[in-house]
């Protein structure tokens, strides 16, 4: 897999792709092909090894396709290649979200959108999604505390500390869980509306025994301190789950 990932960086349009999605993330083909020098069938070809390579994401809304950075993959980069001792020059490698997205009249479409393979089956991912004993391995030592019943609520604690809480609004084991989501005790979201997280869930289609599992982030106002908040620290859950399902151990430095 960082084969793939080098191999996608090493073409400075590729690179200049993700830049524009940096930029602003959501875009349309037609939006993508603007910048570029080249076909619309050459930036289709590029935008496929960038989805190949995990580096890109994308999602349909309505008649659009949409494209969204993916952080994950740069996450296990760093996780691979940096040092702890480098942590505060290297996490801006994983905000590969921005930070700025264009106003539009359609309706609300997803802001922040991760994804990553798991060596798992679905209901593996499923139940350490929802086991406190297992969310407490992956989840910033957190567990996630539910009846697990549609409108009922949630709350993550770490410890005796209430860190979030919401509703369950939507729930299809072992594939989608839809929740509401507010902080309770982290400081600066003391304001913040709350938004919404969906975990979908789905046997990759080419791999056998390998599970595609993808975090949306949305319903959000990109300026308050929730936004940034999950926009880092979701990949480094998604990370955090393979390590745990494909190895039984923590991320480094959990």
């Amino acid at each position: 897999m960082e084969n793939d990932i080098f191999k996608a960086l090493s073409d400075p349009s590729r690179r200049r792709l993700l830049d524009f999605l940096h930029a602003s993330d959501g875009r349309t083909l037609n939006d993508l092909c603007e910048p570029l020098d080249m076909s619309r069938f050459g930036v289709m070809k590029h935008l496929n090894i960038l989805e190949e390579a995990g580096l890109i994401t994308t999602r349909k809304v309505g008649r659009e396709k949409l494209h969204y950075l993916n952080a994950v993959p740069i996450r296990h980069i760093y996780e691979r290649w940096v040092s702890k001792y480098a942590e505060p020059w290297a996490f801006g490698l994983t905000n590969l979200q921005n930070e700025l997205e264009r106003e539009t009249n359609m309706a609300i479409k997803p802001r922040h959108v991760n994804r990553i393979a798991i060596k798992a089956n679905p209901e593996q991912v499923w139940q350490a999604l929802t086991d406190p004993a297992k969310t407490s391995k992956f989840w910033f030592n957190c567990a996630i505390r539910s009846t697990w019943e549609t409108d009922s609520a949630f709350e993550l604690w770490n410890g005796e500390e209430k860190k979030a809480e919401g509703i369950i609004l939507e729930m299809d084991p072992p594939h989608k869980l839809m929740m509401s989501w507010r902080f309770i005790s982290v400081p600066g979201t003391e304001s913040d509306t709350p938004s919404r997280i969906t975990w979908e869930i789905c046997p990759h289609a080419e791999l056998v025994g390998v599970t595609l599992v993808t975090v949306v982030h949305d319903e959000f106002d990109m300026a308050v301190s929730t936004s940034k908040i999950l926009e880092n620290g979701l990949p480094i859950v998604l990370s955090g789950m393979k390590t745990f399902l494909e190895t039984g151990e923590r991320l480094a430095g959990e």
